[in-house]
């Protein structure tokens, strides 16, 4: 584990309609952290470096485009409506394809956009539960569509090498988990205390579960 001064960069991959509370649940959540991580940074990415228009209006700027992307220790691809876009864009595909499987992660239908890229093949995953809206099927039932060997499964975080997570505000949970990763729990603990998630963090993991391949191979045995 990385010592609480120490440096770690976030990349976290946004698109046009992109649902906001990724946003918040991703960069917001990490803007905080640096006040007990001072090393933590973090940079929104795009296919384009410059304005991305959000589900719902909002308007954020990418701070770097896929060519200009400085290294980092873990990209979060965001969700949201643009997600079944973003499945066949060949910039993005291609993009995700050339990480590192182990430094990519996804929050909400970003998890999606992972299975079409292939990173998510043999592999446990997950992501939003249940449909919302008109939509006729929820995107956990829609993940071997794209990823026709990954093993869906309900949860707040599955870590299988690549990190998903459930939908919505549970990308406050996956970025958490994350964060632990890096720099481990009391760390991981400390900032859900500061951003006072630190209960629904708790009953979230209980109640849905933090999974991890490794985890599930011995249930399955």
């Amino acid at each position: 584990m990385r010592e609480r001064n120490a440096a770690a960069r976030f990349g976290v991959v946004v698109y046009d309609d992109v649902e906001p509370i990724d946003i918040g649940g991703t960069i917001g959540v990490l803007s905080m952290a640096r006040r007990v991580l001072p090393g933590l940074d973090a940079v929104t990415v795009a296919e384009r470096c410059g304005p991305v228009r959000l589900s719902g209006g909002l308007t954020i700027l990418a701070d770097v485009d896929f060519a200009s992307l400085p290294p980092c220790d873990q990209l979060i691809v965001c969700g949201g409506p643009g997600w079944r876009r973003e499945t066949t864009n060949a910039p993005m595909v291609d993009f995700l394809r050339r990480q590192p499987p182990t430094g990519l992660a996804a929050v909400c239908t970003g998890g999606l956009i992972l299975a079409a890229a292939g990173v998510l093949d043999g592999r446990l995953a997950t992501t939003r539960r249940h449909a919302v809206g008109s939509e006729a099927a929820a995107p956990l039932d829609l993940l071997t569509a794209l990823a026709p060997t990954a093993r869906p499964r309900p949860a707040a975080v599955v870590d299988a090498g690549v990190v998903t997570g459930g939908g919505v505000s549970l990308a406050i949970d996956v970025t958490l988990y994350l964060i632990g990763r890096l720099y481990g729990d009391e760390a991981c603990e400390e900032i859900a205390r500061v951003i006072e998630y630190d209960r629904a963090f708790a009953v979230n993991k209980t109640a849905l579960g933090h999974l991890r391949a490794a985890d599930d191979a011995a249930v399955s045995n």
